[in-house]
């Protein structure tokens, strides 16, 4: 990670913790304790884990490493709510979150509560290491609060009932901008985090990368144009796709993107709707963007094409998430916000990369095999958590996140 957390006056950074904090529970106040619980399949986590798992964050990495004294909340929940760290020791299995009847949700909350008020007593005393794990908690939070969103609309999808979690706007029915394309830069060019700021590990060191000529699209794909690409067959069009995903394609039954039904409803964070037919197109996977770009005559861009591009154009941040919910996904034309934005990049390392020592080392390195980079944010992003250099990943069969498609071509 790369911060200048020890430099920011301590109010400033505690009061973007605790607000991030609260913004986590503001999240989870509609929600029943058996809401909270349950786990759609196994890349989605529960509710009540996500509450849980950041909180053990800061008590593991912040409070136990770096406040002498410090007591546990409750011994067991290292081994519940540990993700992916093999240097802290045996977890939970995955796939079987949802199985976690106890804690129940107010003992989650509890837990929250007890280790926020730890926080809050130890932020005047803690060093600039612990300040910086500090930063990276909160980014981590945020990470988790766009993933709680798109895991509780992929666990209330699964009740025949079809429950909302909230009100959202009704569809924006924007008016389309015709597709066009702007030329992007050519030669050699700088990518990656530049030196203020917060940013993730695996977002450095920034690096030179040289760029054909290419240009992009104004704006995202959207439901209507991937309508027409259905209808014209796309899906039954095997020539379109990649092997990997017309084997993928064929064996999941895979004819719409997830949560359409033939009605031309869509189920949504605020129950059954009908699809916006301007609204970007979303929760579609790698291999669908892949195979709607071959199908458009283009293809999607590179992750340094798309930065490049978003570094010189309007540096918009990501639509705000606060205690009325996500943001219905609109029709606009920027760079950040309604969805992310699937790449044709591997998810690799930088040249010069070097994770971070101990267990935070874990974060990102490790996953940098079968992942592809998607770029901007979505409309369940936390405002202030895009930037250009940002790098999100995720298997190319993936979908239930707000994943979606702007086209590129050659120059």
């Amino acid at each position: 990670m790369a911060t200048q957390a020890h430099l920011e006056p301590a109010g400033t950074l505690a009061s973007r913790l605790f607000a991030t904090r609260r913004l986590t529970l503001d999240l989870a106040a509609p929600l029943s304790d058996a809401d909270a619980t349950i786990q759609p399949f196994p890349d989605a986590s529960p509710a009540k884990w996500h509450l849980a798992h950041t909180t053990w964050f800061f008590e593991t990495f912040v409070l136990r490493d770096h406040v002498f004294g410090y007591t546990p909340f409750d011994e067991r929940y290292a081994f519940l709510f540990n993700s992916y760290y093999e240097n802290e020791g045996p977890r939970h299995a995955r796939p079987r979150r949802g199985m976690l009847s106890r804690p129940s949700l107010d003992e989650v909350r509890a837990y929250r509560a007890y280790v926020d008020e730890a926080l809050e007593r130890a932020l005047p005393k803690l060093s600039p290491e612990a300040l910086e794990l500090i930063e990276l908690g909160i980014n981590h939070e945020q990470q988790h609060q766009e993933l709680f969103l798109t895991d509780l609309l992929a666990t209330l999808a699964e009740n025949p009932i079809e429950p909302g979690y909230g009100e959202l706007p009704p569809p924006a029915c924007f008016a389309i901008e015709p597709l066009s394309w702007h030329r992007g830069r050519e030669g050699i060019v700088e990518i990656g985090a530049a030196d203020d700021g917060f940013s993730f590990d695996c977002e450095r060191p920034r690096h030179r990368v040289f760029l054909a000529g290419h240009q992009l699209a104004n704006r995202r794909v959207t439901n209507r144009e991937w309508r027409e690409f259905m209808e014209d067959g796309g899906y039954r069009t095997p020539t379109l796709w990649l092997s990997d995903g017309w084997a993928w394609v064929q064996e999941q039954h895979i004819e719409a993107p997830l949560y359409w039904h033939d009605d031309g409803s869509e189920f949504t964070l605020g129950g059954r709707r009908e699809i916006d037919w301007a609204a970007p197109v979303a929760h579609v996977s790698l291999y669908e963007a892949d195979a709607y770009a071959r199908w458009a005559g283009a293809r999607l861009p590179t992750e340094a094409e798309w930065e490049d591009f978003a570094s010189s154009a309007d540096p918009n941040i990501g639509t705000q998430l606060d205690k009325a919910g996500p943001v219905v996904p609109s029709a606009s034309g920027g760079m950040f916000g309604d969805v992310w934005e699937w790449t044709q990049s591997a998810f690799t390392s930088y040249p010069g990369f070097a994770p971070a020592a101990g267990a935070v080392g874990e974060y990102n390195g490790k996953f940098m095999s079968g992942q592809l980079v998607l770029k901007g944010a979505s409309c369940a992003t936390p405002r202030g958590h895009s930037r250009s250099s940002y790098r999100n990943f995720f298997p190319p069969n993936a979908r239930w996140q707000f994943t979606g498609v702007r086209l590129a071509q050659d120059a």
